[in-house]
């Protein structure tokens, strides 16, 4: 039998310790819950485009403000910690959290299958639905996707309303990057109709000073909007639905209900 000498032993030995080391401290990184990050951090990251209000955008002296900035800032308070906000465009923004450029998303998300195959999602803070929006001298009315086969809808590029509006066969769907570039094009006749959420409809149509109206609220496109991070945190989501629920019962989302949109959004829809 070969004998190992007592230094090339020593430093093999030396070699595995280290690598055994690196592989549990790795391996309890992987393990670590979010919650734990979060509150040693004491900052909450989190993700929202900052140019969508009222949810989210630049206020005159260029903070942000919004209801889903306030929300945010109310959820992190309930974790003992302060909201960071990340602002990132809405086609980047489900990329980002999967990256972990920030912690949830607080950006009107609606929960989907598809996006709850990737990840995981709060109780929902808002219930809302599908409304479309056409032109003021538009006589026709479209009471549904289905009357609008054959014609051309405006939506938003990755919102849940491109997926509901493709999800219609012989919709001729035009894709843009937000609500200002479709208003334009269904001013100009170039698109027949638009969708987007109906407690955003009356403040695009404000906003955007064209002639347009409120269209038809959608049936059976109802949404329900939560807060959604990454799979596989269980104190993370039970912390942030305890934050939700506390909100509720104290009277803090209807307050921001009632200042952003002159009514309570955040209960289900009857």
């Amino acid at each position: 039998m070969r004998t190992i000498r007592s230094g090339w032993f020593k430093s093999l030995l030396a070699t595995a310790l280290v690598a055994g080391a690196t592989g549990l401290a790795a391996t309890a990184a992987h393990a670590a819950d979010l919650l734990d990050t979060v509150k040693q951090a004491g900052v909450l990251k989190v993700g929202l485009e900052g140019t969508y209000p009222p949810f989210g955008y630049r206020a005159a002296n260029n903070e942000l403000d919004g209801f889903d900035v306030e929300v945010a800032r109310a959820v992190a308070g309930k974790l003992g910690v302060k909201a960071e906000f990340v602002t990132t465009e809405w086609s980047a923004i489900i990329a980002g959290l999967q990256a972990g450029k920030f912690d949830i998303i607080v950006n009107q998300v609606s929960v989907t299958p598809q996006r709850k195959q990737v990840l995981d999602f709060s109780t929902p803070y808002v219930y809302s639905a599908a409304q479309l929006i056409q032109r003021k001298d538009d006589k026709r009315e479209f009471a549904s996707l289905d009357a609008l086969k054959g014609h051309k809808l405006g939506v938003s590029l990755g919102s849940n309303y491109n997926d509901l509006a493709k999800s219609v066969p012989g919709i001729d769907v035009k894709t843009y990057p937000g609500a200002p570039e479709y208003l334009r094009d269904l001013a100009a006749q170039r698109v027949d109709a638009a969708l987007n959420d109906r407690l955003m409809v009356n403040y695009l149509i404000k906003q955007a000073n064209l002639p347009l109206r409120p269209g038809a609220v959608l049936p059976g496109a109802n949404s329900e909007v939560a807060i959604p991070f990454r799979k596989d945190n269980p104190k993370f989501a039970a912390a942030i639905d305890k934050a939700l629920d506390d909100l509720r019962k104290d009277g803090t989302l209807t307050k921001l209900s009632n200042k952003w949109f002159g009514s309570d959004v955040t209960k289900p829809l009857k």
